[in-house]
């Protein structure tokens, strides 16, 4: 929506209307210009996510805690907008209050020149969203988790820098950046160390045995996996979780979308096994 993005800018006008509040103080102050940062990053990142963008999503920040409210048409998108908040810098919780609804109609913007009107603003916010996806997708992966990489996306071209461990797990880091939606080119920088390779492998079993992996936590990220992916219509792909088992269904374009779509879910975080019997192809 236009109104939503210009938030960013409304709320940079509001924190100079705050420098009078003579009798605000300094900590209370200093939350507040936060927690507009937060909502007006909020804001721009929902404005440029093509999955987001076309829903009236409102959005309000206090104390770190992103709320969302308004509907959305499914809950791929609803999980999407949850992480996107939480990647935005400073925000401790999302409360997220979207509402589904399979019938509504998305809203369509009839002056597409008056979407942005700081193209540098919004490249640097696109930036921000594409490096947070991928750190994402890092992060959900059982073979990547626990490695140190560093992740710096400029117009559409990701970096990776750090250490990979192994050859294999640099190529699959690799992969998973090529794979993200709004990746242009990627430059593979990871080095490669055997002790680093250890090191990963022990804080990633450990990381594992000390969080408490949900069955709704990995169907999410299986879902924005899906959803962040260049190669699959992840609205057609149904996700449900069961004791860490992974069951899809719906449709997929090719047997490659298909084998895909497995090799995703099977390499998320605390998933023991994917059932795709019911993923079927389209004719």
């Amino acid at each position: 929506m236009l109104l939503r993005r210009s938030t960013l800018a409304m709320a940079i006008t509001g924190l100079i209307t705050l420098a009078p509040i003579v009798h605000a103080a300094e900590q209370g102050l200093a939350r507040q210009l936060s927690d507009a940062r937060q909502q007006g990053a909020i804001d721009t990142a929902f404005a440029l996510s093509r999955h987001l963008d076309p829903f009236d999503i409102q959005v309000s920040v206090e104390d770190g805690v992103a709320r969302l409210s308004g509907a959305v048409e499914n809950p791929a998108e609803r999980d999407l907008a949850s992480e996107l908040a939480s990647s935005i810098e400073g925000v401790r919780e999302v409360d997220n209050q979207l509402k589904i609804d399979p019938d509504l109609v998305p809203t369509v913007l009839e002056d597409q020149a008056r979407i942005v009107t700081d193209k540098t603003l919004a490249q640097r916010f696109d930036d921000a969203t594409l490096a947070a996806t991928v750190k994402s997708k890092l992060l959900w992966n059982s073979n990547t988790e626990g490695l140190d990489i560093q992740v710096r996306a400029e117009n559409g071209v990701v970096s990776l820098s750090g250490n990979a461990g192994t050859p294999a797990a640099k190529e699959l880091a690799g992969e998973l950046v090529t794979n993200t939606e709004g990746v242009r080119e990627v430059h593979n920088h990871l080095s490669i160390s055997t002790a680093d390779s250890t090191s990963a492998e022990a804080q990633n079993a450990a990381n594992d045995a000390a969080a408490s992996i949900s069955d709704a936590w990995i169907t999410s990220k299986v879902k924005a996996s899906f959803l962040y992916s260049r190669n699959l219509d992840a609205l057609n792909i149904k996700v449900d979780t069961r004791e860490g088992f992974v069951s899809l269904s719906g449709t997929v374009l090719s047997n490659a979308e298909k084998r895909l779509a497995m090799e995703t879910a099977r390499n998320i975080r605390g998933v023991r096994g994917v059932d795709a019997d019911a993923l079927r192809i389209a004719s």
